[in-house]
């Protein structure tokens, strides 16, 4: 049996189908409730009832009827599933009633799903099954704040972080997103952010604690991808003088020096296995211990966690926990791809031109005409990451037809009018070197500006490329 539902077993109290039975005080707030398994809604009433004006629901009748008869709740809670029944009921609430954050409890809830759960109206959702904190921290999170205080958190375009990052946004589908990030900031459940690389998970995840009461503490970021198993458990955990070889002096973990702050977990579901039973234990108990340590400290950290991977299907393949990815998933934001925002695309290429016309020292450049058109029709796998490396590299070069070819080399070899330019010849040495220029470019990138590791992996001379370098006026990033 389910945790939460062995909860209610010892309680005996009266229910009543339709209307919590608590007293109602001007001070509480309303929550609407609808669940149709009696037990799982006697649960949740029983822990909601001391804090709120409780209405529950076990029919999706009477509870979209409610929306008429009453006045709006301040928060829903509703019930979901992968069935078109769900859908039909949060429409027809989202019909009545607009103007408050409606939450999912889903006990089956993955990215496709929460995405059309989203697009419907639904603020945000909490897994199930979830334990007695788990509900009252998702439920205080949007109770807390009025769906005026979430449209002031929206209200401007970018919302500047630390250390450079800025969050953007510009279609409704992102601002919905930012709202649950919002509401869901301010309360200490872990957050699982799905999205493919390159969609901005990191900049989510520091939106996350800047709008957190943790925000005056560090916010620290690990990749779980990026190092062997032994080397990131000492990264996380820390390690006492003498555990291992090399251990010469006592090192704090991430979690310790974490303190009051929010660890951010990168690709975790690349974590390796003999980890994860580490993580949820301090997930569950809140204590860890130093390798090659005997004292216990406790962790005082909010765990936000990210994956570009189908964590269900590292489920079923013995990859990644169960219990552990129940325990990270208090709260899921699924960020879409940049194919699916091409609406956005103009706002986050301009965002980029003054970010790295800022950074490099140079002009802004034109976006506009054939560029326009050519960033906005380009597939973006890399997403985010991929558009500000090709806005850079235009400030770099400074020549839109070379990226124009580079993204559609069909679109860049539009036949050009000779009466217009120097040539055909002269162009057609200017395409070439402008392909040239970017391609040395993007080597560069790719080596963080190591122009003898450049070198080696176009297979030419070091001369050659520092010759290059000049001829094309490039430069490392200031």
């Amino acid at each position: 049996m389910s945790n939460y539902l062995s909860l209610v077993e010892t309680n005996v109290f009266d229910y009543k189908p339709h209307l919590a039975k608590a007293a109602v005080s001007g001070q509480r707030r309303r929550i609407f409730v609808h669940e149709p398994n009696e037990r799982v809604l006697r649960y949740m009433q029983r822990v909601l009832d001391p804090l709120y004006h409780v209405d529950v629901f076990d029919q999706p009748s009477s509870f979209v009827k409610a929306f008429s008869k009453s006045r709006t709740p301040d928060l829903t809670l509703l019930a979901w599933s992968s069935t078109e029944r769900s859908a039909a009921v949060l429409e027809q609430v989202m019909a009545r009633s607009r103007n408050h954050p409606i939450l999912l409890a889903s006990a089956s809830a993955n990215g496709e799903e929460m995405a059309r759960a989203f697009t419907l109206g639904a603020s945000g959702v909490i897994q199930k099954p979830f334990h007695d904190g788990d509900l009252k921290g998702a439920v205080g999170s949007y109770v807390r704040m009025s769906t005026h205080d979430a449209a002031e958190s929206v209200a401007h375009e970018e919302t500047r972080l630390s250390e450079g990052y800025s969050f953007v946004r510009s279609s409704k589908r992102m601002r919905d997103i930012e709202t649950s990030a919002a509401l869901v900031a301010r309360s200490e459940i872990p957050v699982l952010v799905l999205g493919e690389s390159g969609t901005g998970k990191e900049i989510l995840a520091r939106y996350l604690h800047a709008k957190s009461n943790r925000s005056g503490g560090m916010f620290l970021k690990l990749n779980c991808a990026a190092m062997p198993a032994d080397l990131l458990e000492s990264e996380l955990f820390g390690y006492e003088k003498g555990a291992f070889t090399g251990a010469v002096q006592t090192k704090p973990g991430k979690f310790e020096i974490c303190r009051g702050g929010t660890i951010f977990l990168d690709e975790i579901g690349e974590m390796p296995a003999v980890l994860q039973a580490k993580l949820l234990h301090v997930l569950q108990d809140g204590t860890y211990s130093r390798l090659g340590g005997r004292s216990t400290l406790r962790a005082d950290v909010r765990v936000v966690a990210a994956t570009n991977i189908d964590m269900k299907a590292a489920i079923v393949q013995k990859t990644f926990r169960e219990d552990l990815y129940y325990r990270l998933n208090g709260f899921t934001l699924a960020l879409p791809p940049l194919r699916e925002r091409r609406d956005e695309i103009a706002v986050f290429a301009q965002h980029f031109m003054q970010k790295g016309a800022a950074k490099y020292g140079r002009p802004q450049l034109a976006l506009g005409g054939e560029l326009l058109e050519a960033l906005e029709s380009h597939a973006w796998p890399g997403n985010l990451r991929e558009l500000e490396n090709v806005i850079n590299r235009y400030l770099i070069i400074g020549d839109a037809r070379s990226i124009i070819e580079e993204l559609h080399p069909r679109m860049g070899l539009q036949p050009v009018s000779i009466d217009t330019q120097d040539g055909l010849k002269q162009r057609m040495r200017s395409l070439k070197g402008s392909a040239e220029a970017a391609a040395i470019v993007r080597m560069l990138e790719e080596t963080k500006w190591n122009r003898k590791a450049a070198a080696a992996r176009m297979k030419v001379s070091y001369r050659t490329l520092l010759y290059k370098i000049q001829q094309y006026e490039l430069g490392p990033p200031a």
